[in-house]
């Protein structure tokens, strides 16, 4: 079985890019399986997907007190690809505040914010996009300050740093093997793993996010994991930002699902009460066709749990395709084949 996510402009294939996807589960006794799997087990970097694993490396540095003290928009922050819209902004300057720290120490580097009002008021009033603008700004806050409570280096971009060998500890331990190392468009080391491994990871993340919800419910007390995994299902919005597809995916789902967009066409997805672990990647990188093959994979491996996104819908806006005056002209699709 194959998966290809295709876009049509007039009725005619315009753009057809194949589709990867892995579904791996935790079984009672911890052993992570493969359940289901279409086209080649792609190797990639996982870019902004791992960044749930990197915040609990960061928060494993911290005190036990430091760490009670986040809400759920702290943590979903810190393992956002935010939009860069008042309110994300608003959450970084306040944690730096709160670690006593200064925005010229992040080296995340400066981005106009995604959400394009937010960067037209910026331009609007002359101002300049900053390092808190960047869509990796939650991450970095919480490695800066990692470094700065461990009395590292407060560089913390290398891969020799302690707090990226910890990162590299954490990727391994979650998803099984030791991944390939690039650098990241923010600076920081990206790793390369095929995606049954970020499926394990994202499995493992679904796993203590399932024990939990149970560890709450008799009156325990959640893991840091479990708190990171229900932070960025609680607040989407703080996780993402306003029109995107993963905020969508996690509003218009019908059971709990914690999701993370990567770069160039990958997503993840953590399904808690199935203890399982989903990924994405469309191969040629596009986001606009990743948006139609998300849907569709989840329909093939849990069937009712995203009706927002059916083939079709008027309330899933990547379905079709508009030009420049709004008008549509076209249409994208998952398309299965032999």
């Amino acid at each position: 079985m194959r998966l290809h996510a295709v876009q049509y402009r007039g009725g005619l294939r315009e753009i057809a890019q194949e589709v990867s996807a892995a579904l791996v589960e935790i079984g009672p006794e911890g052993r992570a399986e493969v359940r289901w799997q279409v086209g080649e087990d792609f190797a990639c970097f996982w870019r902004s997907g791992c960044k749930p694993m990197q915040l609990h490396s960061s928060l494993s540095c911290l005190s036990a007190e430091q760490q009670a003290w986040f809400d759920d928009g702290d943590l979903a922050l810190g393992a956002a690809s935010h939009s860069g819209e008042p309110e994300h902004v608003a959450r970084v300057l306040r944690l730096l505040r709160h670690f006593h720290l200064k925005e010229r120490q992040l080296r995340c580097g400066a981005h106009w914010p995604m959400y394009e009002p937010a960067a037209r008021v910026l331009m609007g009033r002359r101002r300049k996009c900053t390092a808190v603008h960047s869509n990796c700004s939650g991450k970095h806050t919480f490695m800066l300050a990692a470094a700065q409570a461990k009395g590292w280096d407060l560089d913390y971009l290398p891969l020799s740093h302690p707090l990226q060998q910890q990162n590299l500890q954490t990727i391994t331990g979650w998803c099984g093997q030791a991944p390939g190392v690039g650098v990241d468009g923010c600076g920081v080391p990206s790793f390369h793993l095929p995606i049954t491994a970020m499926a394990q990871g994202f499995a493992r993340l679904a796993a203590e996010m399932h024990a939990s919800a149970a560890a709450e419910a008799a009156g325990g007390a959640p893991s840091l994991a479990g708190r990171i995994g229900w932070a960025m299902h609680r607040q989407p919005h703080l996780m993402s930002g306003t029109g995107r597809l993963d905020r969508r995916v996690v509003q218009g789902a019908t059971e709990p699902l914690t999701v993370k967009v990567g770069a160039e066409g990958l997503f993840s997805i953590a399904l808690p009460e199935r203890r399982q672990g989903l990924v994405i990647k469309v191969h040629g990188g596009s986001n606009d066709l990743l948006a139609v093959a998300v849907p569709a994979v989840l329909e093939a491996v849990a069937p009712g749990v995203l009706p927002v996104a059916a083939p079709g819908s008027a309330e899933w806006p990547w379905n079709r395709l508009h030009n420049i005056a709004g008008l549509q002209v076209g249409e994208r699709r998952a398309e299965w084949s032999a």
